[in-house]
Parts: structure tokens; sequence; C-alpha cells
């Protein structure tokens, strides 16, 4: 499984170090932590964390402040306030500054650990939704790969299909007749020379050697992604 990575905004020292401590507990995610607004859009730009866990009461800018900068850069992922004070009023505030959630402190972990998770599911469902593919950035919706010069590999609806549904497993194999379900639906008249064919005509577009394939692989009787990036992608 890749990891999730979330970027843990907030300036008490002692919350960064509890939330770090029990995040560790679960395999599904890499944590990294700063202490203000700065060093978080500076972060978000650079690594595009999965998800945002933002304190409203920063030494440096008010977060609801700084996630309408992270929204205005282009941050679409999902962001969760923190703040200390709970009402109504302050719930609207942060989540019309561009928020998708809204959590009062003090909060018990769990709570905080669901709503990361229900968020990273809405956003993986979403429109807006971004995977990393290898070297490339994956846009099922524009069913586009982007890769690190901005250039665009146009993909068809099958392709987008298989590469998302391949995504989802976490780099564990997924057979053929599953894929042919998913992609296909129930097609008397589809078969698994079919989704061969489509599975080669993407590697010809996303692998460096398509027939020593690095991102798109045969593995126990169907196909993985391999999302590490750096791993294959087209040369030149």
């Amino acid at each position: 499984m890749t990891p999730r990575r979330i970027l843990i905004v907030d300036d008490d020292a002692d919350l960064r170090t509890a939330l770090v401590e029990q995040l560790a507990l679960h395999p599904e995610f890499e944590v990294e932590t700063v202490a203000s607004a700065g060093e978080a859009l500076s972060r978000a730009s650079d690594s595009g964390p999965d998800i945002v866990i933002m304190d409203v009461g920063l030494p440096d800018l008010d977060g609801r402040e700084a996630v309408k900068l992270l929204r205005r850069n282009g941050y679409r992922r999902p962001i969760i306030m923190l703040t200390a004070h709970d009402s109504d009023a302050d719930a609207v505030q942060g989540l019309d500054s561009g928020a998708n959630d809204y959590i009062g402190k003090p909060f018990r972990f769990i709570v905080l650990l669901a709503r990361i998770r229900a968020q990273l599911r809405q956003y993986e469902a979403s429109e807006d939704a971004e995977f990393q593919v290898g070297p490339y950035t994956f846009r099922p919706t524009s069913k586009n790969l982007v890769d690190a010069k901005g250039v665009k590999l146009r993909l068809t609806e099958k392709e987008a299909a298989i590469l998302r549904f391949l995504h989802r497993a976490d780099q564990q194999p997924v057979p053929r007749e599953a894929l042919l379900k998913h992609v296909w639906g129930y097609n008397p008249n589809v078969t698994t020379h079919t989704l061969e064919t489509h599975i080669y005509r993407l590697r010809q577009k996303i692998e460096d050697n398509p027939a020593e394939a690095q991102l798109l692989i045969t593995e126990a009787g169907g196909y993985k992604l391999v999302a590490a990036a750096g791993a294959g992608g087209r040369s030149g």
C-alpha cells in the first residue's frame, strides 16, 4: 500500500508530537509536520500531501487565510481545520475559507482518524482527484497523465478506467476477470484478449520499454500498478 501523506500544521509542539506518534501506528499514513502557515504553503507546493490538517491559530497567519492561499495556489486535496473555538460561526468561517472539515479542540484521536479516512475516500471519488503513477500525475476525470514537464498524455476512457481501478488496488495484483468486469461490465463479447490489447496500448504510452514494464506489471493472473515515483515513464 502506498502511504497517504499527511501534513500537520500546528504551532503546538506537544500536539504535533502526539499526532505523529499516534498516526505512526497506522502504516497507511506518512506524516510531516510544520509550525507555521508559511512552511505549510511551501511544503504543500513542494511535496503535494494527500491531506492537510491545519490549525486556525498559527503564529504568522490565520489558518483560514492560509487555506484560502492553498486553494488559490491550486491545492485541491482535502483540508481539515483544527480550532480551540468550536462555535457554529467558527465552523462556517472555516468551511467558507475552503476547508473540507472542521474539528474543535480538544478532540479524540479516533474521531480525527475517522475524518481523515472519510475525506480521503471522498476525494478519491471526486472529479478533482489526482494520483501519482510513477513519474506522472494521473487525472482520471480529464483522462490525462501529466509528466514532470507538464506535458499531457491523453488516455482513452478504457485506459483511464483501467489505471484508476489498478491504482485503487494499492499495488496489489488485480485478476484479469475483475478488471474486465469493472471496465466493461457484463459483456459476453468482451474477452481477456480485449483487455490485453488495451494493456499493450497503455504500456506503449507510459513505459520507457514496454517489453520490460516497470509501471504496469503482469502478475498473478492479472496486473498491478507500481506507483512509485521514478519508475517507468517515457524518456526524452
